[in-house]
């Protein structure tokens, strides 16, 4: 039966969408409110590109109701509303049961030096001025080892290296 895949093959926005049934059904709230916050969201991209989202795509609106929400975090502590703030926290936690495994910093440093080495071994002389030319190689990098990695950090990774 085709309709009868293995979660391996299932796609993230097909698992997130079968997780926001079973939070219904188990009457989880909170997990479900933000569930339907992120099918919307995928949803909406796939009207926008009238095509489903791939996996790359989802990965990406996702880190990008991560960031919201970090950003909402920030101003609710400003604005002293701490139970807000608490609430984009619990919605951040469970946004990120979809995404791949956050780098270390040991881990992005050991990346970034080993990219500036091959990008220098290639012949190039690398100064501050080539910032965006090795950030651009080191999140190519990130991403092709599945993880995911905050771009402030990487940046002053790439800083302090060069």
């Amino acid at each position: 039966m085709e309709f009868c895949r293995s979660w391996r093959s299932m796609s993230l926005a097909e698992k997130i969408h079968k997780d926001m049934v079973t939070a219904m059904k188990e009457r989880a709230a909170d997990r479900l409110s933000t569930l339907r916050m992120v099918v919307t969201a995928l949803k909406n991209k796939e009207i926008e590109q009238r095509t489903p989202v791939t996996d790359a795509q989802a990965g990406q609106i996702l880190t990008t109701l991560i960031k919201q929400r970090r950003d909402s975090i920030e101003q609710f502590t400003r604005g002293n509303r701490p139970e807000l703030a608490a609430k984009e926290a619990a919605e951040i936690t469970v946004i990120e049961e979809y995404m791949p495994k956050a780098a270390g910093e040991e881990e992005l440093r050991a990346l970034v030096i080993s990219t500036i080495a091959d990008l220098r071994a290639k012949g190039s002389v690398l100064g501050p001025k080539d910032m965006g030319t090795v950030m651009k190689a080191v999140q190519a990098r990130i991403q092709a080892t599945g993880l995911r990695a905050d771009g402030r950090v990487v940046s002053e990774l790439v800083k302090a290296a060069l």
